[in-house]
């Protein structure tokens, strides 16, 4: 059972592993703050998607009194409008309008009912959706800082100009550093996992699946930089 599901605490040790690996190569790069931001962000994700395995107990309790509620009114109708004394044919005619009422109102409150139940799903939903919008976005600035790191740097025709940014001139380093950029993005993506293997939604596991498709796009860019730069070896 233990390789059956993810572990959100592995999950954070690898991000502050790969944050202290890339402290001691890249002191001063900015993806070191990324870095430390992407663990901070698995703690606090990793916490929100243990809460969201536990059941909403208020909600619940709002639903068992709202059932307990209706059989009370159906049993107290049914006792103020008993079948036993219909004696003619005006009887029978408000009777058969009685039940008729009385099935489409049991349909109704069956119907609220399934939505009433439904909507822990719907909260639970919304709150893994403003938790994936901040991871989304740190792969994107996981993208922007890997943008201007061109393998084109490494030859020696490149010749930079007043305004282009800092460059690694080094090949080891900026394999590394891309790589770097590789890991973060596939951390990113088992983040998102974590909620797909708590809240068993079908949108919820649509809006990870994009995530981790977006997280994997970006790191396949990254690779043909690699390739690039270990064709230049």
């Amino acid at each position: 059972m233990r390789y059956r599901a993810l572990d959100p605490q592995l999950i954070i040790e690898t991000a502050e592993r790969l944050e202290e690996r890339i402290g001691e190569r890249f002191p001063q790069a900015g993806l070191r703050g990324v870095a430390a931001e992407l663990v901070s962000l698995s703690r606090d994700l990793a916490k929100a998607a243990r809460e969201l395995e536990a059941p909403i107990w208020w909600l619940r309790g709002v639903i068992i009194a709202a059932f307990i509620a209706g059989v009370a009114v159906f049993l107290f109708v049914g006792t103020i409008l008993p079948l036993d004394r219909i004696s003619g044919a005006d009887d029978a005619v408000q009777s058969m309008q009685g039940i008729e009422a009385t099935i489409n109102t049991v349909i109704l409150a069956v119907l609220g009912l399934l939505a009433l139940v439904r909507t822990e799903e719907r909260i639970k939903r919304k709150k893994v959706f403003r938790q994936l919008h901040g991871l989304r976005s740190l792969i994107h600035v996981i993208d922007m800082h890997q943008l201007t790191k061109d393998p084109a740097a490494l030859s020696a025709d490149f010749r930079p100009t007043t305004h282009s940014p800092q460059r690694i001139t080094n090949a080891a380093d900026l394999a590394r550093y891309l790589d770097y950029c590789s890991e973060m993005l596939s951390i990113a993506g088992k983040i998102a996992a974590l909620f797909a293997q708590s809240v068993n939604d079908d949108v919820v596991i649509d809006g990870v699946n994009d995530i981790e498709n977006l997280s994997s796009n970006l790191s396949r860019k990254i690779w043909q930089k690699i390739t690039l730069i270990e064709g230049r070896r």
